[in-house]
């Protein structure tokens, strides 16, 4: 494999890796925020 077909095959994953985070960090959010939201629910239900 040539160096620049390696570089391109490099610059490739780490864009996909860098894709993915953002994906699955925007994910995390919302499910802490749901979490979030159900207990305050749960905790106005109470009272």
């Amino acid at each position: 494999m040539s160096s620049k077909k390696a570089m391109r095959q490099a610059q490739k994953q780490a864009y996909a890796k860098h894709r993915s985070n953002i994906t699955n960090s925007r994910f995390e959010l919302k499910k802490k925020f749901l979490i979030k939201d159900k207990d305050n629910e749960k905790r106005k239900n109470k009272n």
